[in-house]
């Protein structure tokens, strides 16, 4: 079954050069493991846009859809055989990563 983590970080900061190490371990051991689908960095959350065309024309908003002190920094699509799997793997990405992580399986 396939997994989202969402890597949800607190602070304007980008990794710093140990925590991008430590991701780069985590990373080469979910692609050793057979765990890995893809994985990726967002860019800050002032830089997103939010396109909503749900109506009779297309709005288009600058910046985040949700104002909040917590953002969506990256994320890792991974594969594991159960929930317990993904939740142990969850939990050494967050301390890679030092962040918190959010764990979502695909429908």
């Amino acid at each position: 079954m396939r997994y989202l983590f969402s890597v949800i970080h607190d602070r304007p900061t980008l990794a710093t050069p140990e925590e991008d190490a430590a991701i780069d371990v985590f990373n080469e051991r979910l692609q050793a493991e057979g765990n890995w689908v893809f994985a990726g960095g967002l860019a800050a959350p002032d830089t997103a846009t939010v396109v909503d065309n749900r109506s009779a024309e297309a709005l288009v908003t600058d910046g985040p859809f949700l104002e909040s002190k917590e953002y969506l920094a990256g994320f890792w699509i991974i594969e594991a055989a159960d929930l317990d799997v993904a939740l142990a793997l969850a939990t050494d990405g967050s301390k890679a990563c030092n962040r918190k992580i959010e764990v979502r399986p695909f429908l």
